[in-house]
């Protein structure tokens, strides 16, 4: 006979199983989607404030602490947005489903005012009428050919004289100024077919070199704001950074214009050739603002990317003497100039190493077009901004390893050791530094050719030392820097050492 409680018994069981289900179901979608403490309305603000000076840091540790390895940050004033080290996401955004994600307006808006609508900062149809028409240049071997000359050109009789001169008094001299010095000459020279600035960093930086830094300076803080609104309602009003933005950017449209003007006159009368990128943009019939933006662009991405991935591998060298002694050793065993740079596989994997832990870029975002769901399950919304992060993907135990804070240039080698002398393939997706996918870099190679011709040249002839033995600080802008440079004295290295050469 049934019990007069048994209706409450089983209505209470049910309850009970209903209650447990829905925190069992929370339990896991905590697991799934991982982030900051957020509230009702404000979402994360509090903590993206608090963490505002260290962020880079602060989404590393979220990112680790999530088994997915994908956060979702929430904040009063900005876009829901989806930041992520995972491979199968990142190769899933980049790729496999690459049509829904752009650039997108709200990134567009962003540098809109600087890069215009360059080859970088457009989407659909005039970034693949754009990237048709540098790949073919890119790939061109004239243009490669312009670039070798150019860069022997400019090592061999710019960089090491200066370096010699700086050996001989053996002061400190900024060196991540004297490389984004150098590698803004090529870019120039390359791109614009212009002559270059000096590289001595005591005598005054070019005007367009000073512009660029401001503009890309406060490009960045635009997209790092605490709330976008204030950047807005700045350029709305004319005043502040907005009001630096504007005289910088004009700045460097008057100069790239006048450099363009130049040039179809030089053409014009027949007195110049076409190596330079410049004068094959004008013979192909593009605009003079839409060359502009390209142009820009492209030095943007030339200019600061190689210097900072060189002013970082020379400090982890400084700091890793027996490394340092094994790459001397390679790059004066190799062949003169251009034709020793394959056999250098150790330089090599140091720069990979290097950009590992310290990417040029940090991160790089994307826009959704419709909803979605990411490989690991996080959903996501039309409109979402979603990040991938080399930063804290070189900083993944499950990609790297329990070492991934060691500098150790052998894990890119087949066998984990360098006497392999076969360089692993590694997997774009997990090492973005390029991008991947229809967007990857196009100036890879070139990159790979002037970092290991520009510090195999140094590294022969000069020992590098820096002058504090204090960790610099990665300031992580449209590229990522030093803060303060990286001061250094110059010594030449014992005649012995390079007497092969």
């Amino acid at each position: 006979m049934n019990s007069p409680m048994s209706p409450l018994l089983l209505y209470l069981s049910l309850l009970f199983s209903l209650i447990t289900t829905i925190i069992s179901f929370h339990h896991r979608r905590r697991h799934v989607i991982s982030g900051p403490p957020t509230y009702p309305l404000i979402g994360c603000l509090i903590s993206f404030y608090k963490n505002r000076r260290r962020l880079l840091d602060w989404y590393t540790t979220l990112l680790s602490q999530s088994p997915t390895n994908t956060i979702i940050i929430t904040r009063l004033g900005a876009r829901r947005t989806i930041v992520t080290a995972n491979p199968s996401n990142v190769e899933y955004i980049l790729k496999t489903n690459f049509p829904n994600y752009p650039k997108g307006k709200p990134f567009t808006d962003i540098l809109g005012d600087f890069l215009g609508y360059g080859i970088f900062n457009v989407d659909g149809d005039a970034w693949r009428a754009q990237r048709k028409l540098v790949s073919h240049e890119f790939t061109a071997r004239s243009l490669k050919e312009f670039f070798i000359t150019t860069l022997e050109e400019e090592v061999e009789k710019e960089l090491i004289p200066m370096m010699e001169r700086l050996a001989e008094n053996e002061k400190a001299v900024d060196l991540q100024e004297l490389l984004r010095r150098l590698t803004f000459n090529m870019v120039c020279r390359v791109s614009l077919g212009v002559e270059r600035c000096c590289l001595d960093p005591k005598e005054p930086e070019q005007p367009l070199s000073k512009a660029f830094d401001a503009a890309s300076t406060i490009c960045a803080r635009r997209g790092a704001a605490p709330l976008g609104v204030v950047w807005k309602v700045k350029r709305l009003l004319g005043v502040g950074s907005e009001k630096e933005l504007k005289e910088a950017v004009g700045e460097v449209h008057k100069a790239v214009s006048e450099m363009i003007a130049s040039k179809k006159e030089v053409m014009g009368n027949n007195n110049g050739d076409d190596k330079d990128l410049l004068s094959r943009l004008i013979a192909a019939g593009y605009e003079e603002v839409e060359i502009r933006d390209i142009v820009i662009s492209l030095i943007m991405a030339g200019r600061d990317t190689t210097s900072a991935a060189m002013t970082w591998l020379f400090w982890l060298l400084s700091s890793h003497r027996g490394m340092e002694s094994a790459v001397v050793e390679e790059a004066t065993r190799a062949v003169t100039r251009m034709e020793g740079l394959e056999d250098m596989k150790l330089l090599k994997a140091c720069l990979c190493e290097s950009m590992r832990l310290y990417p040029p870029v940090v991160w790089d975002s994307k826009h959704a077009v419709v909803d979605d769901l990411l490989p690991d399950n996080t959903p996501v919304r039309a409109g979402d901004r979603v990040t991938y992060f080399p930063y804290g993907m070189g900083r993944m135990e499950g990609i790297w390893g329990k070492d991934w804070f060691e500098f150790r240039p052998e894990r890119w080698f087949v066998d984990n050791e360098e006497k392999s002398c076969e360089l692993k393939r590694v997997c774009p997706y997990k090492y973005p530094i390029f991008q991947a996918g229809p967007r990857v870099c196009l100036g890879k190679e070139m990159a790979f050719v002037q970092m290991t011709y520009v510090v195999a040249s140094i590294l022969r002839r000069f020992e590098i030392r820096p002058v504090s033995q204090k960790r610099p600080v990665y300031v992580p802008l449209l590229t990522a820097h030093m803060a303060g440079g990286l001061n250094v004295v110059v010594k030449r290295r014992c005649q012995s050492k390079t007497e092969t050469r």
